[in-house]
């Protein structure tokens, strides 16, 4: 059975321009892919599916149909790459998706690029603190869920083949809001007896913290958080949003049903990536709602404030 081609098996010819392969081409690696392209980097897109691949063929980069998954297909794809970002999701599957796209992708990408520089997409969910502490790189990490395990095996795998880790917290952005959209569902509630902080970054300030590791002289084999500046208390966040769209208060009681990202509560630090000179867009939650995320919804049937 004859491989999908993609863009830039047709042309013949690659650009003399610094080469990337973003290996995830979902909503953040779409956005990092954007960037680099816009900084004049060469870079090619690999995708899960032939029809995800043919969804994004406007893109002004080659998308490719790749598993990164099944080694034959990451071995048998033709290229030569200056750096390599593993941002492929699980795609809301269970521990058995994430042991073949994390740790089997990564697997089959580290032994494809072995001489490539790598960036693996992480997550702090696997910090499982529980009592408000601050959290660095440097912290305990001893996730409870199989999937968080399966995340440190393949963060582990990465960095003994001189790859970086960049451990990202709740990811937020233009259509994407957990918090918001359980606001406006009317499914929030504020548990006063287990409130937590939450901690969020924007989807371009991730592709920003991507494209900062991968162009400066940064250490490998180094883990750092992509989060940002202020951690909110979640109830914090509903009353923000209360205030700010002119609608009542989630009610009180007791949250139901299993986090994604576990029962943790921390504030996890991004000290150690501020420190190299990485500097947000959007610091904090609420800069990103009021410059970014509210704007790009629909119009509400309640007037926003017109505070800006």
């Amino acid at each position: 059975m004859q491989r999908p081609r993609c863009a830039s098996e047709q042309r013949g010819v690659y650009s003399e321009m610094p080469r990337i392969l973003i290996a995830g081409c979902g909503y953040v690696g779409q956005a990092t892919a954007d960037l680099f392209h816009a900084a004049g980097w060469d870079v090619e897109g690999w995708t899960a599916s032939e029809e995800s691949a043919a969804a994004l063929s406007a893109k002004p980069y080659p998308i490719c149909p790749v598993d990164i998954s099944n080694c034959d297909q990451a071995a048998e794809r033709p290229g030569v790459f200056d750096a390599v970002i593993h941002c492929a999701s699980s795609r809301g599957g269970g521990i058995e998706s994430y042991r073949q796209i994390y740790l089997n992708g990564a697997r089959n990408l580290l032994d494809r690029f072995a001489e490539t520089k790598v960036l693996l997409t992480s997550s702090t969910s696997v910090y499982a603190q529980r009592d408000g502490s601050w959290v660095s790189e440097e912290s305990e990490t001893k996730p409870a869920r199989e999937t968080g395990q399966v995340l440190l095996e393949t963060e582990k795998l990465v960095l003994e083949r001189r790859g970086t880790v960049a451990r990202l917290a709740g990811i937020y952005g233009p259509g994407r809001s957990a918090l918001l959209s359980k606001f406006l569902a009317g499914t929030a509630t504020i548990d006063r007896e287990n409130d937590r902080f939450v901690n969020q970054v924007h989807r371009d300030d991730i592709a920003s913290a991507i494209y900062f590791l991968l162009t400066r002289e940064t250490q490998q084999t180094q883990i750092y958080n992509v989060v940002d500046d202020q951690p909110m208390l979640q109830s914090e966040c509903y009353r923000w949003l209360a205030q700010r769209l002119h609608r009542p208060l989630p009610p009180i009681g007791k949250s139901t049903g299993e986090r994604k990202r576990g029962n943790s509560n921390k504030r996890v630090s991004n000290a150690k990536l501020r420190s190299l000179g990485w500097t947000l867009q959007y610091p904090t939650l609420v800069d990103a709602m009021e410059k970014s995320i509210l704007r790009s919804m629909p119009v509400f049937d309640v007037p926003l404030s017109s505070k800006t």
